[in-house]
């Protein structure tokens, strides 16, 4: 066995030798923290919007918008976080917080949407 492939080398390594760069690591932790930032506060609106009564229906229409767009953003997250693990920029425990984040969403969609 040579170095790059010993079990004692230490650090990652990829296929050409070099290990990943701990500024793109730190680029793409940022780029993901702010998306899952921005899903989160949508999550908050959704959850936090409660009709007034049944005539109320644009608090629920709002509900509806701001958990979508959290879904949306989150599959976005979801994207870059694959594209990120696969170049060996970040691990996989990455993949935890979008499946948590579109599963609040998907439950503010349908099981927990506000009733009218």
């Amino acid at each position: 066995m040579n170095d790059i492939t010993s079990p004692a080398a230490p650090g990652r390594r990829t296929a050409t030798g070099r290990t990943p760069g701990r500024i793109g690591s730190a680029v793409c932790a940022m780029i993901l923290l702010v998306a899952h930032f921005v899903t989160t506060y949508l999550l908050l609106l959704a959850y936090a919007a409660e009709p007034a009564g049944p005539w109320d229906t644009e608090t629920a229409s709002h509900s509806g918008f701001a958990a979508g767009t959290a879904l949306g953003v989150t599959v976005v997250a979801a994207l870059l976080t694959a594209l990120f693990v696969k170049a060996q920029w970040l691990r996989r425990w990455w993949f935890v917080v979008p499946t948590v984040t579109a599963l609040a969403a998907l439950l503010r969609l349908t099981i927990l949407a506000p009733e009218l």
